[in-house]
């Protein structure tokens, strides 16, 4: 009788897989049995051997693989759920012919396994370290039927054009041609999108020249480098040192009109809008963020900062400019802490009229949003006119227009 050795590391590993999958079955992540075989087949802890198994298999985590001088993440591999979540985004059938753009190897991997022997899978990075070690990950897994191409993906990968299907996995601010191009129509195109600062991971399916979002979910991404990358502009607000803005669609035309706008009487409303404790807010904060006049962000140094700006109480900012107006939404909370209501704090020469009109954009969304579906989202070619582009709002970015819709309660 021959005894056989069974290393405990992969015993470990493939008990962690199991667990993970699991989990992301039960919070309703993974839906289908194809991603679900996927997942848990391929050995995602070898392609970030410098990790612990439990850091490679932690369900909600990701494991950064590279970082800049200044620390900030340039490369990693996505945490299990953000990576299931995009798979069941993108539906992916066997036979089909995939694009990932962004690789570091396992994603790549779980495409191939979905695709199957008959489909084609091809794996981009604008930078060899991660195509490397992605190319490492495919062969020690023997994942044949993926090619992993170095190229800025601003222009896809025309050479294996048209696309069943493209996965996006790093932030992208706006949506070079290329990609709705390359896919066939009826195509789906799975992207981090940012909008006002905002990122969701939306599930488009290509109609002729343009693109409609099926599906949307909040996440975080390593934003796109190369052609494709966008800084948000900064400011400090006048009369505040330790108060930073950021706007991601283009900061105030005239931003002298702020000077002095702390020196004003600071003006306080509430809505009478409440959440409950763990409640999600995200369509009101894409509400605020495609309504209120020159949105942005703000972050607070508590070394330098006069105190003027008070404690939002959120765990992020949203802000707005109006001209010489400045407002910042804040939340009060009940006693016992089970809710929240929503209120903006604002400065200026109309600082309690614009406080008033911020507060009635979240009550609108309290009375007509808040319980409807999220907002309906198409992206159109650059060029199109505003009568070819339906919906509330649009959006206007270097190579595409992007049209959101508020359906009522």
């Amino acid at each position: 009788m021959t005894d056989v050795t069974v290393d405990p590391d992969e015993n470990r590993a493939t008990e962690l897989r199991n667990k993970v999958v699991d989990k992301l079955k039960e919070d309703g992540t993974i839906v289908s049995p194809s991603v679900e075989a996927a997942m848990r087949k391929v050995p995602r802890h070898l392609a970030v051997p410098e990790a612990s198994l439990d850091d490679a298999y932690s369900t909600y985590n990701p494991v950064v693989t590279q970082e800049d001088e200044h620390g900030n993440h340039t490369s990693s591999v996505s945490a299990p759920q953000i990576q299931a979540m995009q798979l069941e985004q993108a539906d992916i059938r066997p036979g089909d012919s995939v694009l990932e753009i962004g690789t570091n190897g396992p994603n790549a991997a779980y495409i191939a396994e979905l695709a199957g022997p008959t489909g084609q899978v091809t794996t981009v990075d604008i930078d060899p370290v991660p195509a490397a070690r992605a190319q490492q990950f495919l062969d020690a897994t023997d994942h044949t039927n993926v090619r992993v191409v170095v190229a800025d993906a601003e222009n896809g990968v025309p050479d294996h054009a048209p696309y069943d299907a493209i996965i996006v996995t790093v932030g992208a601010w706006d949506l070079p041609p290329a990609w709705t191009e390359q896919l066939r129509d009826g195509g789906r195109l799975v992207v981090p999108l940012r909008i006002n600062g905002l990122t969701r991971t939306y599930g488009f399916v290509r109609q002729g020249d343009h693109l409609v979002a099926t599906s949307a979910h909040v996440c975080g991404f390593v934003s796109v480098q190369g052609a494709g990358s966008h800084r948000q502009q900064v400011m400090q607000l006048p009369g505040d040192k330790g108060v930073t803005l950021h706007f991601d669609e283009g900061a105030p035309a005239n931003p002298s009109l702020l000077d002095g706008v702390l020196d004003t009487p600071r003006a306080e409303t509430w809505t009478g809008v409440t959440v409950g404790t763990g409640e999600p807010i995200g369509t009101l904060q894409m509400y605020l963020a495609t309504h209120v006049p020159t949105y942005c962000s703000m972050t607070i140094d508590p070394e330098l900062t006069t105190g003027a700006i008070g404690p939002t109480g959120l765990g992020f900012s949203m802000v707005a400019v109006d001209g010489p107006n400045f407002g910042y939404i804040v939340v009060r909370r009940d006693p016992d802490k089970n809710n929240a209501e929503f209120g903006f704090h604002a400065y200026g020469p109309d600082g309690s009229g614009f406080a008033e009109r911020l507060a009635d954009i979240v009550r609108t969304w309290g009375k007509a949003h808040r319980d409807a579906p999220g907002p309906r989202i198409a992206v159109y070619p650059a060029a199109t006119p505003d009568d070819r582009i339906p919906g509330d709002r649009i959006i206007d970015k270097k190579h595409s227009r992007i049209s959101v819709s508020w359906p009522v309660a």
